[in-house]
């Protein structure tokens, strides 16, 4: 977002690395100790299943992130999902430490990128710091009302509706009853009106959160604090505020930013619309990280640097 370059929708290049990714991610490939990868997990390392319980990472995409977290100075998760889900799914050494400290909030303070990869799961509301799943403060509260909410749609939900617990969130997914999609928005909306829930739109689902201002935006203006170049790559509607704040750290401080759609035959062309270039879904993730883990790797900034060759 760097106001140089045209701005892409929906066209993805068709030899890539195509000029156009190249030049959008040149700044950022030619000073890895001072900039951050960020990325979504659904949609952009894993691909888009039926059943949101069995996703896992395109196979290759965990050892590229490990090689990236060697180069730059911070590489990151940030996902709709809880913490541990993304343990689980990526692997416990994606989760090693050390981690950033807590800040004077109580909150995770990820403006320091100590550990091999960052982990923040459930669109800012926790991190995993120190071994330990982190919260925002006060969250814990909306615990039991995320659960009613979820127990009372499980139960009524027709066939074919997912019902997806998440803690402190719950996804109502109608990818495999696409015609109960009405049934869906009806009753996540009358679960937010009687617990006082806010929804998210994302793909073929409806999120419930609790009512606080949390998102992938704030999470991402803080990873990238410090930084002088930063991307992030995501695929659906929940990315949105994260391109928006590359784009205000491009305005506000300079950073230079580059913002990276994930996109595939299902995609809202708002996605596409908000970042900078495109990629074909999570192969073109993975095609895009190891070739920016190659490039950055002949960079000459990286010699001595104590993030370098630590694992």
């Amino acid at each position: 977002m760097d106001g140089d370059g045209a701005r892409l929708t929906n066209r993805v290049p068709s030899a890539y690395p195509a000029a156009d990714v190249r030049a959008a991610l040149s700044s950022l490939i030619g000073h890895p100790t001072s900039s951050a990868v960020v990325t979504d997990f659904d949609g952009t390392m894993s691909p888009i299943i039926e059943d949101p319980a069995a996703a896992r990472p395109l196979a290759g995409i965990v050892p590229v992130l490990f090689r990236l977290a060697d180069l730059f100075e911070k590489v990151a998760v940030v996902s709709g999902r809880p913490v541990q889900f993304l343990l689980d799914a990526l692997g416990s050494d994606v989760g090693a430490g050390p981690w950033p400290p807590i800040s004077s909030d109580g909150g995770p303070d990820l403006g320091v990128g100590l550990g091999p990869i960052l982990l923040v799961g459930l669109y800012g509301l926790e991190s995993y710091t120190d071994g330990q799943v982190i919260r925002e403060p006060g969250i814990e509260l909306w615990r039991s009302v995320i659960a009613n909410a979820a127990d009372r749609m499980a139960t009524e939900a027709p066939a074919g509706v997912v019902v997806e617990p998440k803690g402190l969130t719950v996804a109502v997914h109608w990818r495999r009853a696409p015609d109960q999609r009405q049934w869906v928005t009806s009753a996540v909306a009358a679960q937010a009106r009687d617990h006082g829930l806010t929804v998210h739109a994302g793909r073929c689902s409806l999120e419930l959160r609790p009512p606080m201002d949390v998102d992938k935006g704030g999470v991402v203006r803080r990873l990238v604090e410090g930084c002088t170049d930063a991307c992030y790559i995501g695929d659906d509607l929940g990315d949105l505020p994260a391109f928006g704040a590359l784009r205000q750290l491009h305005t506000e401080q300079a950073v230079r930013t580059t913002g990276i759609a994930v996109v595939d035959d299902e995609s809202d062309p708002v996605v596409a619309a908000a970042a900078d270039v495109v990629v074909n879904g999570p192969a073109g993730v993975l095609e895009l990280l190891a070739w920016m883990a190659t490039e950055a790797a002949g960079v000459d900034d990286r010699p001595g640097h104590p993030r370098a060759h630590r694992r």
